[in-house]
């Protein structure tokens, strides 16, 4: 399979895993803070990684390590606990949503700060998809108006750490292996991690005598396996096989399944955000068509 192939293999896989990871964000916090969340996704998540990917960690060049550092706190610690705490009051879907504004930012950043150019389809496919997610919000908003839309300022600072972590990666880890780099990521963050788990209270009674506790620490651990160690190693690869723009751009496809997940699950949502999902896919496509 050529790399062409590969990039939109794994640009579906990471649609599905990801997009499915909000709500299980969502069913984590029924029996967990939003802070024990983030520190036992990260320190889960660096067991399965570390069991598989300590030997590649040699690979790492002492002068890439910095970066692998910077990588792992801006791609991975940060957002882990800020995504936990906007879904404290706003629905799974809208995360999803509000997380499409990664390849906007991608492209932004790249051209101001990594010096990394782009062509004008490329501006006007992430345009289109940023309208069609703007229209998802709204609507959201509409019929969810209990739901505090200040919380949302924490998936946009979020997205604004992706952006600069794929563009990171693309311009001083190239030529590192994605499991080296995921791994390393967790060496550097799973230390701070542990030490914030120890400040929550996680290790109280009143924490393991919760009723929902069990399925929670069972969501977290898929959560940890699939939606991030998995897709850690999938994602980086995407980047080095393809562009920032397009590895951003799965979070164009995620809504569609956060979407999905958020109606099983009672969310509301009408057709008007139908539409606007289709729009998104629209963008995907104009932001990463060739020219003939």
């Amino acid at each position: 399979m050529n790399d062409n192939s590969k990039k939109w293999l794994f640009l579906l896989i990471l649609s599905l895993i990801w997009g499915s990871s909000f709500i299980l964000i969502k069913k984590s916090l029924l029996g967990l803070t939003p802070y024990q969340l983030g520190a036992l996704r990260t320190i889960i998540t660096g067991v399965f990684l570390f069991a598989v990917g300590l030997k590649s960690l040699k690979s790492i060049k002492k002068s890439e390590w910095r970066w692998v550092v910077v990588s792992g706190f801006l791609g991975s610690f940060i957002p882990a606990f800020l995504f936990a705490i906007a879904e404290t009051e706003i629905d799974s879907a809208i995360t999803s949503i509000l997380n499409s504004l990664v390849p906007l930012n991608a492209i932004l950043l790249g051209f101001a700060i990594f010096k990394i150019g782009f062509t004008r389809r490329q501006f006007l496919g992430v345009i289109i998809g940023f309208i069609g997610t703007s229209i998802l919000i709204l609507q959201g908003a509409d019929l969810n108006p209990d739901q505090n839309y200040l919380y949302a300022g924490f998936v946009i600072i979020s997205t604004v750490m992706y952006a600069l972590n794929v563009n990171i990666i693309k311009k001083h880890l190239q030529n590192v292996k994605p499991l080296s780099i995921a791994t390393g990521n967790y060496v550097a963050i799973i230390i701070p991690a542990i030490v914030i788990l120890l400040f929550t209270d996680f290790f109280s009674e009143s924490t393991f005598a919760h009723p929902d506790f069990e399925m929670s620490i069972v969501y977290v651990v898929i959560l940890s396996f699939f939606g991030t160690a998995l897709a850690k190693v999938l994602f980086n690869t995407l980047v080095q096989i393809s562009t920032p723009v397009f590895a951003s751009s799965v979070t164009y496809l995620m809504p569609v399944v956060a979407l999905s997940w958020g109606l099983l699950d009672g969310e509301i949502f009408g057709p008007l955000q139908i539409v606007a999902s289709v729009i998104i896919l629209l963008g995907v496509y104009l932001a990463n068509k060739k020219k003939a």
